[in-house]
């Protein structure tokens, strides 16, 4: 299945998009800070690394093969300004998995935007991109990232305590997942 959505998608106050060469310094104000890469498995980028990771972002904006990603910006739809990235990566085409994840800047948290971007990357998944089961991972200490997951109706699935070495400790991880059924059924409820 290949698989090229027509970009941007809409919510009310956003719009994601493919990322372009002229985003390197909105991702950089980001990326460069401890707090945002706290719980990434990389540390804070410099601009060099942002431009690269920029560069790398603007070509996966589909799916043509199993572990190809869409690496959308997230901005706001009035201002214009990029506030984030939501990504979506295609694990498994034989069992449709896929997995979903976001970094949201600091100054832009706590206002609805994640679960906003992330509810148009749930209807990607589980609508054109044919997802069957949808996961997401955090670090157990990540509260707002594993309170979103749960705000968008997903359930725990595990939690995997020390399981890999990670910034000089070890890491403990949650996964979450949703099924397509169960998307269904909240976009049901939701047009009720």
């Amino acid at each position: 299945m290949a698989l090229y959505p027509d970009f941007p998608l809409r919510t009310d106050r956003l719009r994601l998009r493919p990322f372009t060469r002229g985003d390197v310094d909105a991702v950089f104000a980001y990326r460069r800070q401890e707090d945002v890469a706290r719980y990434l498995f990389d540390g804070p980028l410099s601009r060099d690394e942002c431009a690269l990771a920029v560069q790398q972002r603007t070509s996966q904006i589909g799916f043509s093969s199993e572990g190809d990603k869409i690496v959308l910006a997230v901005e706001l739809a009035e201002q214009g300004a990029l506030v984030g990235e939501m990504s979506l990566i295609w694990r498994s085409q034989e069992a449709r998995q896929g997995e979903i994840g976001w970094i949201l800047a600091p100054a832009h948290q706590g206002q609805g935007y994640a679960t906003e971007a992330a509810n148009a990357m749930l209807d990607l998944a589980f609508g054109p991109c044919d997802i069957h089961r949808l996961s997401a991972r955090c670090h157990s200490r990540n509260g707002p990232s594993w309170r979103l997951m749960e705000r968008l109706g997903m359930r725990r699935e595990a939690h995997f305590r020390e399981h890999a070495a990670f910034k000089g400790g070890w890491d403990d991880e949650f996964i979450y997942a949703m099924l397509w059924p169960e998307w269904q059924a909240m976009r049901q409820q939701t047009r009720s």
